[in-house]
């Protein structure tokens, strides 16, 4: 396998700036799903070692708690913004996205569950298809949150209204706000 089931570091964003923080899930996300597209490779081609077991423990760490929130965020403080300014479909478009991923995420996690119990075994490479079509529904999704609903929800707030968002996705996660 070319390149090892780690991940990298995490962007710098805080709380102090959510739309930058939002727009820094966007890029973990991206991380994972390219995590989970190359454990399914390595399940392919390697199968279930110790690796792919670790690599598979955290995309479900990600998709199980750092995922519900993010799209909380978003439908907190984003989704309301946009019917603000009359933009109701993509609201509603981006509430559905969120609601169909975390049911494509339910079915994934079963099988990647095995993966990190050491227990999957490989039927054939048809299996692993939905994994790759999740990586592309949520690239799909975040580009086009980036490229419309942030840049319109941020033009809505000011400064001030700003910081308050970013204070309550703290709290919300337990953190300082």
């Amino acid at each position: 396998m070319s390149s090892p089931l780690t991940l990298h570091a995490s962007p710098s964003a805080g709380f102090d700036e959510p739309f930058e923080m939002l727009a820094a899930c966007h890029d973990r996300v991206r991380r994972m799903v390219e995590l989970l597209e190359r454990l399914a490779e390595h399940l392919h081609t390697v199968g279930c070692d110790r690796q792919a077991q670790d690599a598979a423990r955290d995309v479900m760490r990600y998709f199980d708690q750092a995922a519900p929130a993010h799209h909380e965020d978003e439908e907190r403080h984003v989704v309301p913004l946009l019917r603000a300014a009359g933009d109701d479909a993509f609201a509603a478009q981006l509430e559905q996205e969120h609601r169909e991923l975390q049911r494509r995420w339910v079915e994934l996690r079963r099988p990647l569950a095995e993966v990190a119990a050491g227990r999957w075994v490989a039927t054939d490479a048809a299996e692993l298809a939905p994994w790759h079509r999740f990586a592309e529904m949520y690239r799909a999704h975040a580009a086009a949150e980036e490229a419309h609903a942030f840049p319109l929800a941020q033009a809505a707030l000011d400064p001030p209204a700003q910081l308050a968002m970013g204070r309550e996705m703290a709290r919300r996660r337990g953190l300082p706000g």
